[in-house]
């Protein structure tokens, strides 16, 4: 629809000019003719050698008259005999010659007239050379050609416009009815591909990489939804196994050790939970990230691992850290992925454990470092999916949630982080890099 009224008015403006250019060029040629029939009477006037009749111009110019000035016709040509003066126009002595157009009421179509007067003197006769109005000029017919011009270029515009367009967005409707059919039940469906690199192309490219990432985000979450529900399965278990032995068998029960053991249970299963509303919070702004000393919080973090109530504060910390290390981030979550790293790390250490804060460019680089076993190179992303276990000597330890190392991946992405580990020559090398803090600009108050 838009198309055809583009169309529409494109051409009718076109069709406009046209019509005054084709209009202005045969008025321009139907005077100078006239006037150039009109010129030569009046020079054989002149020189008194102008027949009687006067003979017909060139170009069409029957009608051809000499007028005295008491207006009596003194000479004509034959289709100009017998009729009255052609015009009762006088050109005056200063601007001898006249151009005009005339219709007669007595009909016979209208005329293209020059008027001459033949001498500036005042009894100077006047030559009149008319010659029919072009038809072109004197009808509507040039209107109604380009009227129907106009309505049939329109009508191929709409309906080639409406075949490309169809055609372009074909795929497009292919595209959205695959997408129709695909629902959270089955995401293998994938839309159609056209061939080329145009929008529609690069649209449908888009749209089955999406999908691609949803269906691993949803196999990621059935999953992780399986391993929750078998996690929490067990110390629900053990949690009612104890007690149902309280219950049914109260004499032959030892209550403290059953105590004990459904205890160990419920804080089994209350890690659990807490770590799974942990992850659930992360990345969501549900608390505010701030300026913080990076330096000062990994110190801290050391002094509360080598303190002796820590469970394995026998395993030594080395500490190499650059001071003042600032960066951006929730101190609480950032603690917990360091008190991860530092449990991982002396939970598997044979002698000692390794910690290195230096300022990379513009990132902050953590690296915690031990000599334990080590983790092999096709299980180092792995270790950091949910509830994963790898079949090494770094296997989970009893108690463990199985979500440490997730948690902590998961909290350095939503610091604009990265969590690898990197190849060490004994044990295993993490190294947190997250992005420093922007020095204040000049002029600006500084992060208290």
């Amino acid at each position: 629809m838009i198309a055809a009224v583009v169309s529409a008015l494109v051409l009718t403006v076109l069709a406009v000019g046209i019509d005054l250019l084709v209009r202005s060029n045969e008025h321009d040629v139907a005077f100078a003719r006239t006037e150039l029939a009109a010129r030569r009477i009046s020079a054989a006037v002149r020189q008194r050698t102008l027949p009687s009749p006067i003979p017909p111009g060139a170009g069409g110019v029957r009608y051809l008259q000499v007028v005295g000035a008491d207006r009596r016709i003194l000479n004509a040509s034959p289709a100009a005999a017998g009729r009255p003066p052609l015009s009762a126009v006088v050109p005056p002595p200063a601007d001898r010659v006249r151009e005009f157009s005339r219709c007669p009421a007595s009909g016979g179509g209208c005329l293209t007239i020059v008027a001459i007067r033949v001498t500036p003197t005042a009894d100077s006769s006047v030559v009149y050379a008319g010659r029919p109005l072009p038809t072109i000029l004197s009808s509507p017919i040039l209107e109604l050609i380009l009227a129907g011009c106009v309505v049939a270029l329109t009508a191929l515009a709409s309906w080639t416009t409406w075949q490309v367009v169809g055609r372009t967005l074909r795929p497009v409707d292919d595209i959205r009815t695959q997408l129709a059919e695909i629902t959270v039940s089955d995401l293998s469906h994938r839309v159609p591909e056209p061939p080329g690199d145009d929008e529609v192309a690069r649209l449908a490219r888009t749209a089955n990489a999406t999908l691609d990432r949803l269906e691993r985000s949803v196999r990621v979450q059935h999953q992780f939804a399986s391993d929750a529900a078998h996690e929490l399965r067990t110390p629900i278990a053990g949690l009612r196994v104890n007690l149902e032995d309280l219950a049914m068998h109260p004499q032959d029960t030892d209550v403290e050790t059953a105590a004990q053991a459904a205890l160990r249970s419920a804080d089994r299963l209350e890690g659990i939970v807490a770590d799974l509303l942990l992850l659930a919070q992360i990345g969501t702004g549900a608390d505010l990230a701030e300026p913080l000393d990076l330096t000062a919080l990994v110190e801290s973090g050391i002094r509360d691992h080598q303190a002796p109530s820590a469970q394995n504060h026998a395993i030594p910390i080395r500490p190499r850290l650059t001071p003042r290390v600032r960066v951006q981030g929730v101190p609480a979550h950032l603690q917990r992925l360091l008190d991860g790293l530092l449990d991982n790390a002396q939970r598997h250490a044979t002698e000692a454990v390794e910690v290195e804060l230096v300022s990379d460019h513009d990132h902050a680089a953590l690296t915690v470092a031990d000599d334990g076993p080590g983790i092999p190179p096709e299980d180092r992303e792995r270790v950091f999916e949910r509830f994963t276990r790898v079949d090494t000597a770094r296997s989970r330890d009893a108690g463990g949630t199985g979500l440490g190392l997730a948690i902590a991946r998961e909290i350095a992405s939503a610091h604009r982080g990265t969590l690898t580990i990197d190849d060490s020559p004994s044990g295993a090398r993490f190294t947190l890099r997250l992005p420093l803090l922007a020095p204040p600009s000049d002029g600006s108050p500084g992060t208290r």
